[in-house]
Formats: structure tokens, C-alpha cells, sequence
């Protein structure tokens, strides 16, 4: 049991990819106050946990019912995504999704698809066919996951300060070819898919 936790705590890592997130929250959060940006940074990992935890043990039904397949999931991700990484290529005076209400992101693009994208769906909609003390056991590896969100998206401003703007903005573009790169590649895993379901 420990091993499949583990395995589960690394595999939901590396599809969240809080790490490789860090210049895209960096660069959401600027224009936001600095008093509030953890407060932000809490509660858009708060609404990803919740919608990765109910895609767990939902998530087929919910498909079902608005008749929706996983592969339309991956590929409207997908192109979610590629928009995002172009703007982090290119920067946009308002920002990578444009202007937000107050200056402030809420749940896209930093819940989803940042955290809970079509990746970590696709992943968590997996977990929901196994037996319920393994998905338990899932869940307390998605809860372990959340915390290394935290601790990486509240540090995230320390980080920047710390590498100056200069690196931070190679990086967030190194960031964006690598998304644009991540995007195209589930793009094209979504239509391989659909045409092998024709």
C-alpha cells in the first residue's frame, strides 16, 4: 500500500507539474496586490483539489451525462493549453489570459487547467475504476500533492525575487515552448484517439 502511494504522489506530481507552473502563477499573480496573492495562490489550489478529488470519484458520471468523452476533455484542454503558452512566449500587456475582474485570477487558468488539467483529469478519472481502499489511498496521495502545491506556489514570489526578473522571464518563456510542445502532443493524442473511435 505504501508503494502504490508513492507511486500515486509521483505520478499526480508530475502531471500537476507545480514546479514547472511556477513562472505561469508568477506571472498571473503580478498584477495582483501583494497582500492577497497567497490568499489566491490557497484558494485556486483548495478549487483543483476539489475538482480533481470529485473527478475521482465522479468524474465517468459526469461525462456521461452531459454525454461528453474523455477525448473532447483532452483535446479542448489541450487547446486551452497551447493559447496560455503562447501568450507566456509572447507577452500580452494584459497579461497570459487577458484581463481578469480586479486584477485577479479565479480558477482559470491557475485551478485549471494549471493544476487540474486534462492530464491530471484524465489521470484522477482513471483512480475511479479501482477499489475503494485504493482510491483512498489515492486520495491521500492527491492531499499530499496539495501541500507541495502550497509550498511551492507561496514561495513562488521568494523564488522570483531571488532569481531576478530577468531569469524568471527566459524561464516563463522556455516554460511556455515547453507547454506549447506538452499541448500540441495531447492535441494530437486526443485526435488519434477520436479517429480510432470512428
Amino acid at each position: 500500500m505504501t508503494q502504490n502511494f508513492f507511486q500515486t504522489f509521483i505520478l499526480l506530481l508530475l502531471v500537476t507539474d507545480p514546479f514547472g507552473n511556477v513562472p505561469l502563477f508568477a506571472s498571473v499573480l503580478n498584477p495582483v496586490a501583494p497582500a492577497r496573492r497567497s490568499r489566491i495562490v490557497i484558494r485556486e489550489c483548495a478549487i483543483a483539489f476539489v475538482l480533481l478529488l470529485v473527478f475521482m470519484f465522479f468524474g465517468r458520471h459526469f461525462l456521461s451525462a452531459l454525454q461528453l468523452s474523455e477525448v473532447s476533455l483532452r483535446i479542448g484542454g489541450s487547446v486551452i493549453l497551447l493559447l496560455i503558452a503562447i501568450r507566456m512566449i509572447f507577452p500580452h500587456p494584459d497579461g497570459v489570459l487577458g484581463r481578469t475582474e480586479g486584477g485577479e485570477p479565479f480558477i482559470v487558468p491557475l485551478a485549471i487547467p494549471a493544476l487540474a488539467g486534462p492530464s491530471a483529469l484524465a489521470t484522477v478519472l482513471l483512480f475511479s475504476r479501482e477499489s475503494t481502499g485504493e482510491v483512498l489511498v489515492h486520495v491521500a496521495a492527491l492531499a499530499a500533492v496539495g501541500v507541495v502545491w502550497l509550498a511551492v506556489f507561496l514561495g513562488a514570489e521568494r523564488l522570483q525575487n531571488a532569481l531576478g526578473p530577468q531569469v524568471m522571464t527566459a524561464f516563463e518563456r522556455l516554460m511556455g515552448l515547453i507547454l506549447t510542445a506538452m499541448s500540441i502532443e495531447m492535441l494530437l493524442g486526443g485526435i488519434r484517439e477520436f479517429v480510432k473511435s470512428l
